[in-house]
């Protein structure tokens, strides 16, 4: 399998980067992860359209896209196996997960998405969504492997 994560912002070295990382290198899949930022002063409305836009330019076309977003499909981690499973095969293996800004998702980058994903109730700032995110594909394969990590 290939994960492609896209999301803004660009994680610095230190702790959230070494986390990202370890979880990145447990997993026996690929995974590619893709920053954007926009740098430029603007605010509201008019930001998310342009993180939204550089999203879009480094979403893979030929993978099945999951943003997540919290109006996404609330799942516990043996559900989310489940659904990474069957998105696996639905997409021939390639999956790209989509991590907006502070400002979520702009409507475009959700009508891309063939899925929506919510990390629970709780807000979470988007650069430790994606080490949450991370965990949680390696906690999948270690439920769909049968590897006793879940459990531990």
């Amino acid at each position: 399998m290939h994960v492609t994560i896209v999301a803004v912002g660009k994680i610095k070295r230190g702790a959230l980067a070494a986390l990202c990382q370890d979880y990145a290198r447990r997993l026996p899949w690929t995974v590619t992860i893709r920053e954007v930022e926009e740098r430029r002063p603007i605010e509201g409305a008019a930001r998310l359209a342009r993180e939204g836009a550089l999203l879009l330019a480094a979403l893979p076309g030929d993978v099945f896209p999951v943003a997540l977003d919290e109006g996404g499909k609330r799942l516990d981690s043996a559900g989310f196996a489940l659904e990474l499973a069957r998105w696996r095969d639905q997409s021939g293996g390639r999956l790209a997960f989509v991590i907006g800004g502070a400002g979520g998702l702009a409507p475009a980058v959700r009508a891309r998405c063939r899925a929506a994903l919510s990390l629970g109730a709780m807000t979470w700032p988007h650069l430790l969504a994606r080490a949450l995110l991370l965990e949680q594909l390696y906690r999948a394969h270690a439920i769909l492997s049968g590897h006793p990590y879940h459990r531990a």
